[in-house]
């Protein structure tokens, strides 16, 4: 009976932020502070990444059942290969493992997969086992599970970069014809759109080198949860905070009081999304 009944609270509350406001089409996420998290209660750091992989899952769920279309996870940055050996091939290793474990779950909830970053900096198995679950989920239709691995936001634009001037050198384009929208065409997250709503926990005021040009507006959000502490109700209350906001986009107040306009501005940057 119990059980029924936190059933039944938990569509409550999922209904309740479906109907309060709108829900953040794309939900980025700097999963940070698992070694300090382990650390805290005198355990290993392997111990904390594995619990924010408990949290991966939860959050992965409660994205689904909202009506959340994409969720990007900054599961390994560049930058990240700094540290030391034995962490790194515990990642990996944990990387491989987490994708054999939830893949079948990923297919019975309709999720679809997917990466950006330089994947062939990864381990072979580490790269397999990432193509195969991307296989697997490709004809899904639910909510897209982005993981950022081996991942710069500097190292995207500039891969961008080069690719606009080999264009422009072969002619095939102008420096006129360069502008944001060609930009993010040459960007990995080219086919998704930018986020509406950045969640970073442990408290840390940081980018990280993640996603830097497509945050240009997103709305930022600044957990004081480390990762693994980070589950169902803190995800909502981040939900609950982006839905108490007004994105102006540049403009103000005034413009944006009919629900006309708002939808008239939400549908030009999707439609500005490449197909």
């Amino acid at each position: 009976m119990s059980h029924k009944r936190s059933t039944t609270a938990r569509h409550r509350v999922i209904e309740e932020i479906r109907t309060s406001g709108n829900i953040p089409r794309h939900i980025a996420i700097i999963m940070d502070g698992n070694g300090r998290w382990a650390k805290s209660r005198g355990m290993p750091r392997a111990y904390g990444h594995r619990e924010g992989v408990r949290s991966v899952r939860e959050v992965v769920k409660v994205c689904g059942e909202i009506g959340v279309r994409y969720l990007t996870l900054y599961a390994f940055s560049m930058e990240n290969w700094r540290r030391p050996k034995d962490e790194v091939n515990m990642l990996m290793g944990l990387l491989v493992s987490s994708l054999r474990q939830e893949i079948e779950k990923l297919e019975k909830n309709n999720v679809r997969l997917m990466f950006i970053g330089d994947i062939g900096k990864l381990p072979p198995a580490a790269q397999r086992e990432l193509l195969e679950s991307v296989e697997r989920t490709r004809s899904n239709t639910g909510l897209t599970l982005n993981l950022a691995l081996s991942y710069s936001g500097r190292w995207d634009l500039v891969r961008a970069f080069q690719r606009v001037a080999l264009e422009a050198r072969s002619g095939k384009i102008s420096p006129e014809d360069i502008d944001e929208k060609l930009v993010s065409s040459y960007l990995s997250t080219a086919q998704i759109p930018d986020p509406d709503l950045l969640i970073r926990t442990s408290g840390e005021m940081r980018l990280s080198n993640f996603l830097l040009w497509e945050l240009a507006y997103t709305e930022l959000y600044i957990s004081p949860l480390y990762w693994p502490e980070f589950r169902r109700d803190a995800l909502l209350d981040a939900i609950r905070s982006y839905q108490q906001r007004e994105r102006r986009f540049g403009m103000v107040s005034e413009q944006l009081e009919t629900q006309t306009y708002r939808s008239t501005v939400t549908e030009e940057r999707v439609n500005a999304l490449p197909h």
